[in-house]
């Protein structure tokens, strides 16, 4: 069995089309200037439907870290490190640090997006130590 797959909508098309491409887009509001993520129907901080997606260099802190033993379901090898980033932008994304042993990827570590095909249609950002 493989690992589950994520399914664009029309709301997340433009940020896996843009990760397809090798690069990071981050939802931003023209009405207040938050950038956010994940994409939603309207901005979290004024409820502006007016955003668009922005290019972001993808680099960011390790804000907190845990080392999975135990496979989530089929398709994942572990051990993996799952972090939590904030980009850089202030924007915080869930995601696996690859790249190095499990045990350097420590809060604090700098990290960078490192983008790798799940299948022949979804393209995942990962983190390497930058």
């Amino acid at each position: 069995m493989s690992r589950p797959v994520p399914r664009p909508t029309a709301l997340s098309r433009p940020f896996w089309d843009a990760a397809a491409e090798g690069r990071l887009v981050l939802p931003h509001c023209a009405a207040c200037g938050l950038t956010f993520f994940a994409p939603e129907p309207a901005c979290p901080g004024c409820l502006s439907r007016d955003w668009v997606h922005v290019p972001s260099p993808g680099t960011g802190t390790v804000y907190s870290v845990t080392v999975v033993h135990r496979a989530p379901g089929p398709g994942f090898e572990v051990p993996f490190a799952l972090a939590v980033v904030d980009l850089d932008e202030g924007v915080a994304m869930l995601s696996h640090v690859v790249g190095c042993p499990v045990d350097d990827v420590v809060i604090g570590l700098r990290v960078r997006v490192d983008f790798r095909p799940l299948t022949g249609d979804v393209t995942l950002p990962y983190f390497v130590p930058a």
